[in-house]
Order: C-alpha cells, then sequence, then structure tokens
C-alpha cells in the first residue's frame, strides 16, 4: 500500500485534453483561471501559479527584498527548502524548535530566537496543521519581521476559521503528488499586499515588467526588463490538472479528515505512541497523518517501519531535522541537542498511509500490521 495517492478520474483527462485542444498550453488563460479560484477560495488578493513551492518560497525572500546579512528564522523540523530560501539570497538561517506535540514552530522558541538582525520568519503549517498564527502575528508585529507561510501542506486548512497563505505577509503552496491537490508538480505563491505581488509578478517572468512607453496592442511591442528575473511560470497543461482538482477540494479535504479521525479511533487504545495533536483554532488538513513512538527510541522505530514494510505497507518518517543536516550542521556548527524536540520528532514519526478512497479495511490493514511491529519490537 502506498502512503498516498493523486485522486485523478476523467475531469483530469477532459481538462487537459481541452488545453490541448485549444493550442495553448503555457502559462495562460487556463493559469490564470486557476490563480482566480485559488485566490477566491483562500481569501487573498493576488495567487500567482509557478513551478513549485520551492519556488514560491524563492520567490518570497526575494521579493521581500532579503539579502546577505539578515536572519530568517526557520523551523527546525521542516522539509529542507523551508530554510534553503534564505540561503538562496544569502541570509543567514537561524533554527527554532518545535512543539513536540504539533510539530510545528514554538512560538517562545520563536521569540527566543529574534536578534536585531533578524527580518522574516519562515511559518510552516506542517503536514497540514495550521500553526499558531495569533501568538506568531504579535511576535512578528512587535518586532517588526516578515512572515511567510510555508504552507506547502495546507491547501484548504484554516486557522480560526480563515484559510492559511493570507495571515502573513506572503504564502506559499505546493502541488506536489503528496499534497492535497496536486498538478504533477507545481506551487502558488498568494499575498494580500499589491507591491509584494508585483515584484512576485515580475520575478516570476524574467524580470519581464510593462513597458508604458509603447501601447501593448502594437505587433512591435515588448516589455521592460529592469529587473534580474526567472523563468517560474507555469503552464496550462498544470492548470488544467489544477481546475479539475480545485472542484474536488472539498471532498479531498473530507475524505482525508474522515480517514484521520477513523485512524484516532483505531489507534487511540495503543499507549506508546501519540496521534497528531491540534491547537485550539489550528486547522488540519491531514496531508500527512504522522504518529510518534513513545518508548524504545529511534531503533525501535525503525524496526516497526520495516515491519510494516514487510507487510506491503508503505511509511516514511515525518520529515527532517534541518540543523542536522549536513550543509546546515557544517556552515553553522550545530549540534543535534540543540533543537531536541525537531531531534526526537526526526528520530521517532511514522507517516502512515492517508489518502481518499482509502477504505477502512485499508486503515485496519495499516493498524494491524503497526500492532504486530510494536509487539514484535516491544520497549524494553
Amino acid at each position: 500500500m502506498q502512503i498516498t495517492s493523486p485522486a485523478f478520474d476523467e475531469q483530469e483527462i477532459l481538462m487537459v485534453k481541452q488545453c490541448l485542444d485549444s493550442g495553448w498550453v503555457t502559462q495562460g488563460p487556463m493559469t490564470r483561471q486557476f490563480e482566480e479560484l485559488f485566490q477566491q477560495r483562500h481569501q487573498v488578493k493576488y495567487a500567482l501559479a509557478t513551478t513549485s513551492c520551492t519556488a514560491a518560497l524563492h520567490l518570497a525572500v526575494m521579493a521581500l527584498q532579503l539579502q546577505p546579512g539578515d536572519e530568517v528564522i526557520v523551523p527546525a523540523f521542516t522539509w529542507v527548502t523551508s530554510a534553503h530560501c534564505a540561503e538562496y539570497v544569502g541570509a543567514k538561517v537561524v533554527f527554532a524548535d518545535v512543539e513536540i506535540d504539533t510539530f510545528n514552530i514554538d512560538p517562545v522558541a520563536l521569540e527566543a530566537a529574534i536578534t536585531p538582525k533578524t527580518k522574516a520568519v519562515v511559518v510552516v503549517h506542517l503536514f497540514g496543521l495550521a500553526a499558531r498564527m495569533q501568538e506568531i502575528l504579535v511576535i512578528a508585529q512587535k518586532y517588526n519581521i516578515a512572515i511567510i507561510e510555508d504552507a506547502a501542506c495546507a491547501v484548504g486548512t484554516t486557522y480560526n476559521g480563515q484559510p492559511v497563505g493570507g495571515l502573513g505577509d506572503i504564502g506559499c503552496f505546493s502541488f506536489h503528488p503528496r499534497k492535497v491537490i496536486t498538478t504533477g508538480e507545481g506551487g502558488m505563491v498568494t499575498t494580500n499586499h499589491g507591491e509584494l505581488a508585483e515584484r512576485l509578478k515580475v520575478l516570476r517572468n524574467h524580470g519581464a515588467s510593462p513597458n508604458r512607453d509603447i501601447e501593448a496592442t502594437k505587433p512591435y511591442y515588448m516589455g521592460r526588463f529592469d529587473h534580474l528575473g526567472f523563468n517560474l511560470r507555469f503552464s496550462d497543461i498544470q492548470a488544467a490538472i489544477g481546475l479539475a482538482q480545485m472542484a474536488k477540494l472539498n471532498q479531498l479535504l473530507s475524505d482525508r479528515i474522515s480517514c484521520a479521525k477513523q485512524y484516532n479511533v483505531l489507534l487511540e487504545s495503543i499507549a506508546d505512541i501519540a496521534t497528531p495533536s491540534i491547537s485550539p483554532m489550528c486547522g488540519h488538513s491531514y496531508q500527512s497523518y504522522v504518529i510518534r513512538i513513545l518508548e524504545g527510541g529511534n531503533n525501535r522505530r525503525n524496526a516497526i517501519m520495516e515491519a510494516l514494510a514487510e507487510d506491503g505497507i508503505q511509511t516514511r518518517p515525518g520529515t527532517h531535522a534541518v540543523h542536522r543536516l549536513g550543509y546546515y550542521q557544517n556552515k553553522y556548527n550545530l549540534k543535534a541537542e540543540q533543537y531536541p524536540h525537531a531531534a526526537n520528532a526526526e528520530d521517532l514519526t511514522i507517516t502512515l498511509p492517508i489518502f481518499p478512497g482509502m477504505t477502512d479495511s485499508d486503515q485496519q490493514l495499516v493498524v494491524n500490521s503497526l500492532k504486530a511491529g510494536l509487539r514484535k519490537h516491544s520497549a524494553m
């Protein structure tokens, strides 16, 4: 059993055929339609599709004009590109530990990491769970730092009833096949600030901006290139898939939440694991369902994952303790024990299969295998 599975049907095929029949396959009318739907759903003023969430994060730090010498705070337990984006512009990554129960950035650790050089924080809504934004927004305002929401896992997630991605200065989403909706690869960058949106748009498209000196209808019209930009544009083929996926978003979210609730019931009697924890006001889209082994350490966790694999069930650790990865460990001379919750989370988490269309019998199979693995590899 795979850890996840995209939810495709004839609608994606029909939309892609419509795109191909139109003859317009690069960024164009379907991309704009996809952006508008995403903008409306996430209650933001601007939404720009791009090649990946990594690209969205890169665009975000550039639009915020971060530069060498600036510090960017990043949770120590996250996917590596949450930190990479600061490095792309020469800024310094400063890690903050996470809450051991939610895996999201700890607001207390965030505030403790702030220095006069801090210019931004990357707030990750990890696995689809909204971070504690009310406290984070207060801290950001107090110290005048920008908030980049890494919402890679969090399409459709809400905080206190409001969609994530528009709570901070810039939001970044992913459409990788593991996510709630997918376009194969792809991402979206969102903001409520017109100036930031204009910078993002220019940077996404080679640095091109409108040429006010020539009428756009003239056959010899060409744009201006006053900025160094990138080709990080979406394609209408991807947008065609995205439009079909957006039409299913409510059902996709409902299916994931139902699966998570069923897992909670099936796993509640197991004393030595922790199931996902949700703070007040924090919504969860369950891009991933991540448990934590409470007894026996990393060796036991690995043995249990191997037992699941022997039963044909795919799992993976939650994600990385980024401060322990070679690049960051070597560059900043970091020690594993500096961020103990992040290290603990990397060593002890297991991501269980969850996907739309997963049946009760599928989940029972996973839980039975997990229980057998726990018994076979009991904590000493």
